[in-house]
């Protein structure tokens, strides 16, 4: 992936984290997930007073790909973007969902300013449960 297309990703991101509805932590995050053939799907974080109802950024974005027909293991690379200094990586769930449906791609985390981190996410989730284990 060129730095220039990481680059405009990192930025769809950081757009994206401004829709966040996250009234209870104050902790926004914005998400874009880009398709092989150059798509682009954003997604922000939207929290729920009981936080167990609540929708990680990485997660929408991938959702509204799969929602819109997009097929498994059609993804390049997701950026994730949040306030802090230090790389944001995606949470447990996020991480199983996205291997699943995108496989080992790169994650690029960024704060407000800069790209803080990029692993792929087998670093990220280096023994994962997935359909290959239910055979």
């Amino acid at each position: 992936m060129t730095p220039d297309r990481r680059d405009e990703l990192v930025d769809v991101a950081r757009r994206a984290r401004e829709h966040a509805r996250a009234g209870q932590s104050g902790f926004k995050v914005g998400a874009a997930l880009l398709t092989k053939d150059g798509k682009i799907y954003t997604g922000c974080n939207v929290e729920n007073a009981t936080y167990a109802l609540t929708v990680c950024a990485e997660r929408t974005a991938l959702l509204k790909a799969l929602s819109e027909g997009e097929p498994e293991d059609h993804f390049a690379m997701i950026a994730v973007v949040a306030a802090p200094d230090d790389p944001t990586p995606p949470c447990g769930p996020c991480r199983q969902l996205l291997w699943e449906y995108c496989h080992d791609i790169p994650v690029v985390m960024a704060n407000l300013t800069r790209i803080t981190k990029t692993v792929s996410l087998a670093d990220l989730l280096p023994l994962p449960f997935d359909g290959r284990l239910l055979k």
